[in-house]
């Protein structure tokens, strides 16, 4: 490995629904392992089963224009669902490849009508769910 290899988010990139997003500045998805505890004899440890996984993540952009009022407020004023798919990229050109994903069925947790402060460049956190992911390039050494 050289220093110069290490992925910099910097060169990251966000699409929601083939739009594309320059104002995100952070992005995270995670897959966590939902695990039930079975009891057996003759074991002092403690065993698991994996039962199934819970899919989270977050997003934060600079507020630069009302896209997310404008995907979520007519739906969930008429009680409907607002549900995306999201594409994140990560190409820098010192790494040894990029990493491509895209997460299916992204339900955003809340809708922010409003939040700013004076003297304060305004940005926006939106955390959200998925129910699955496909990997389209990953970043891989020979």
């Amino acid at each position: 490995m050289e220093a110069k290899q290490v992925m910099n988010g910097s060169q990251g990139e966000i699409w929601i629904d083939s739009d594309y997003m320059s104002q995100v500045t952070e992005f995270k998805a995670t897959v966590t392992i939902d695990k039930s505890e079975i009891n057996m004899v003759k074991k002092l440890s403690k065993q698991y089963k994996v039962t199934g996984f819970t899919c989270k993540g977050s997003l934060k952009m600079n507020h630069v224009s009302s896209y997310m009022i404008k995907k979520m407020n007519e739906n969930m004023k008429a009680g409907k669902q607002t549900v995306c798919t999201i594409i994140s990229k990560l190409d820098d050109p010192d790494a040894i490849g990029s990493e491509r994903i895209v997460i299916k069925d992204a339900v955003f947790d809340e809708l922010i009508l409003a939040d700013w402060s004076a003297k304060k460049m305004g940005e926006e956190s939106y955390n959200f769910t998925f129910s699955d992911w496909d990997i389209l390039d990953t970043a891989d050494e020979n």
